[in-house]
């Protein structure tokens, strides 16, 4: 029997890893911007490569715990966002389109997962 050779779909990277490993630790009704997970993990990658990697593989995760610094959805996902929001009880500053996160009161600061990652810079 031949082994077939693992191929890019079939790979995930550590940064990827990681970056799903923290939005699903985000607990119900807070959030994280994009930028909190790049800087949390201090791997080298910013705020882009987290959005793509939740574009590549966050319907896995809880994605709408992940959003914009200004507390918005990523764009297009206002409507799907909304009922989680809700759901979870997460504080918002707008139901309406566009929906806005309170992010004052719903960003969640992982100091938790510090003994996961070595090298994590806690979220100011």
């Amino acid at each position: 029997m031949t082994e077939r050779a693992a191929g890019p779909a079939d790979v995930i990277s550590d940064f990827a890893s990681h970056v799903l490993d923290v939005v699903d630790s985000i607990p119900p009704g807070h959030v994280m911007s994009y930028g909190d997970i790049a800087e949390h993990l201090a791997e080298g990658p910013g705020p882009r490569q987290v959005g793509k990697v939740l574009a590549t593989y966050g319907s896995a995760v809880p994605w709408w715990r992940v959003i914009h610094s200004d507390g918005t959805p990523a764009p297009g996902h206002d409507e799907a966002a909304l009922p989680h929001y809700l759901d979870e009880r997460t504080p918002l500053r707008s139901a309406r389109l566009p929906v806005r996160v309170d992010m004052h009161r719903a960003r969640w600061q992982p100091s938790a997962l510090a003994a996961r990652f070595p090298g994590v810079v806690p979220v100011r």
